[in-house]
């Protein structure tokens, strides 16, 4: 039976059916040990014969078994991040799963173990790695991975890769579809596995793909998976910054949510430094006051909506700190200092912004915070018209800043 065991006497039935003798529990004959034992010897000489040809490899080959023991124990090339482009503002808006393309192929170039692909979606996912062959049964030595139209089946592969090691394997889809990959992701954050899973298209922002293809509860429901690690980037360099994140974290998954549609990038010379993602959450604008009157928490695409809502707020007497909150559960890691200068606990007065399910975002806003959320389908047209039915636009994000400063006054 699936739940308990047979018992002794469906046992005993057992072994007379097999025509097995012996009566003792967990009985091995000893023709059987003696057969199995010779595998200890039979690994023992091919291990002995692995490390001797792989001593005559270093002394020929130095810098790449180098790099062979390097990937062994997954460590990443030195000066790694040098090859990481950077983007200003004048470089116009970009979307991030595009930005995500720009620091894939500038990377593969220094981290040869750099490998995977898509579910059929390159293009759309950005995730193909130009100047570089396919891998398949013609060359195995190829780094781009046509994973099909099975999501599950790629993840299972990543995890399949990571766990073996000496290869850093990432796999992309669009957010919808990560429902078909969910157990393979559950079983990355149990295992600890250090796979990389890229999801493009995060929100209604999509358009005309209409509600089959808008993810709504799917950033909330991958939230509640233990030791998963979910970053959902503001703009490029954020998303420079996530990338770092995902190939230096080796005890669980990450994985990167972005857009479709284009972001602006933000004059870091003036605001919070990118680097802060790696706190899940910072301080992208602190407004006209030292004690802000009300926080605007935003991810990704939304955070222009709580940047555009900041001076409009101004104009009103209402000092707004913007938070940028690219990750819960890296924020939920800082100390309790951080996240108090973050989000001061006296101030009551919140608003969360965020483009998908509520499910989750009371623990950051408290009580007497609002939420900009979608806890319905979303629909089909153009993207700006679905932000502006739905109430994610600049306009609603003040109104309900205010609503969030009311009852504080009380």
């Amino acid at each position: 039976m699936h739940g308990s065991p047979l018992g002794a006497e469906e046992i005993r039935l057992t072994k007379e059916s097999l025509g097995w003798s012996h009566e003792a529990d967990f009985y091995i004959p000893d023709e059987a040990l003696s057969y199995f034992r010779k595998a200890v010897q039979h690994g023992n000489e091919q291990e002995k014969a692995w490390r001797k040809a792989l001593t005559v490899y270093q002394e020929h080959h130095p810098e790449k078994a180098k790099q062979f023991q390097q990937a062994l124990s997954g460590e990443l090339p030195e000066g790694w991040q040098k090859k990481l482009p950077t983007f200003e503002p004048s470089d116009g808006s970009i979307a991030t799963r595009a930005v995500s393309g720009k620091i894939l192929n500038a990377i593969a170039t220094v981290i040869p173990n750099l490998i995977g692909g898509s579910a059929d979606l390159a293009p759309s996912n950005n995730t193909y790695l130009d100047g570089y062959p396919v891998f398949a049964n013609e060359s195995y030595a190829g780094r781009n991975f046509h994973f099909g139209v099975r999501e599950h089946g790629m993840a299972g592969i990543l995890n399949g890769m990571a766990l073996h090691g000496g290869v850093i394997p990432y796999g992309a889809t669009f957010l919808v579809f990560s429902d078909y990959c969910r157990p393979s992701i559950r079983m990355a954050a149990l295992s600890h596995i250090p796979a990389i899973f890229i999801f493009t298209h995060d929100s209604i922002g999509l358009g005309e793909d209409g509600p089959t293809h808008q993810p709504i509860e799917q950033i909330a429901s991958l939230r509640t998976i233990p030791n998963l690690t979910i970053i959902r980037p503001a703009d490029a360099n954020e998303t420079i910054e996530a990338w770092k994140v995902a190939l230096e974290k080796r005890d669980g998954p990450v994985i990167l949510l972005l857009t479709r549609q284009k972001l602006l990038t933000y004059d870091r010379s003036t605001l919070g430094k990118a680097t802060g993602l790696s706190h899940g959450a910072y301080i992208l604008s602190k407004g006209d006051k030292e004690k802000p009157d009300v926080i605007l928490i935003a991810t990704g695409s939304e955070v222009e909506l709580a940047m555009a809502a900041q001076p409009k707020l101004a104009k009103q007497g209402i000092s707004a700190r913007v938070v940028s909150m690219p990750s819960w559960e890296l924020f939920k890691a800082q100390s309790d200092n951080y996240r108090d200068f973050v989000l001061p606990p006296d101030i009551k007065a919140r608003l969360a912004i965020e483009a998908g399910s509520t499910f989750g975002w009371h623990q950051w806003v408290g009580e007497q915070g609002k939420i900009i959320g979608l806890d319905r389908f979303g629909a089909s047209a153009p993207y700006e018209v679905i932000y502006q039915q739905l109430g994610f636009t600049v306009d609603n994000v003040v109104l309900k800043a205010l609503a969030a400063i009311e009852p504080t006054k009380r």
